[in-house]
């Protein structure tokens, strides 16, 4: 009988080299988008610190103005450019006996607030000065030296972060610390005295406004 030949159909379905490469691409696709994430992270991370380092200076900046009185006095009597001030007339347990003076007053708030700053921020570095140039003149960008001119006191907030340096040496850093040689403050807030505080029986002036916010070089540095 003759024989019935049966040539091979068409192949379906896929071999085991397109699926090895299918799983490659995929595989990269899952790793960029995983890279990215970690970015992402880590820029919500960075923003976060900066907002939360913004609110500190502001608040000592509310502070200060608060205690005018003693936020104007050269930096030897004046307790808000000191951060050796272990005051606590401030806190409930103490609410019997109180402060008993306003330096008493701006000592307690400056413990509770470094306590906040160091709490907050990472290896934080705060500097509080009179500065007549807080910003360096090539770069324009803010700097941590103060030169104790002028009327307006500066607070400058640095702390621990990522490098920005996209470098692959082995000699750039994984991290720009505040302590490391040519930081930069990334927060720097004026604050001026205001009106002096008013005698007894007498109607407080209105107070002048006063910027919260550096420009972009150093009011929030990046």
């Amino acid at each position: 009988m003759p024989r019935t030949s049966h040539r091979p159909g068409p192949s379906k379905g896929f071999s085991l080299l397109e699926v090895l490469v299918a799983i490659v691409i995929l595989t990269f696709a899952i790793l960029g988008t995983v890279g990215m994430q970690g970015y992402a992270l880590q820029a919500n991370r960075e923003a976060r610190l900066q907002a939360q380092a913004v609110m500190l200076a502001n608040e000592l900046a509310e502070m200060m103005r608060g205690n005018n009185a003693i936020a104007v006095q050269p930096k030897d009597s004046n307790p808000y450019m000191q951060q050796d001030a272990s005051n606590y007339c401030l806190r409930v347990a103490n609410a019997s006996a109180g402060c008993s003076s306003t330096t008493e007053v701006a000592q307690a708030q400056m413990t509770d607030w470094l306590a906040r700053v160091h709490a907050d921020l990472p290896q934080a570095r705060v500097k509080v000065c009179f500065d007549g140039a807080p910003y360096d003149t090539e770069s324009g960008l803010a700097k941590w030296d103060c030169d104790d001119a002028g009327d307006i006191a500066y607070i400058k907030i640095g702390w621990t972060r990522r490098s920005t340096n996209t470098g692959t040496g082995t000699t750039v850093a994984g991290f720009e610390k505040a302590t490391d040689d040519g930081s930069r403050p990334y927060v720097i807030v004026p604050v001026t005295g205001g009106d002096p505080a008013p005698a007894t029986g007498t109607t407080p002036a209105a107070s002048t406004p006063v910027a919260n916010a550096a420009p972009a070089a150093g009011g929030s540095t990046t």
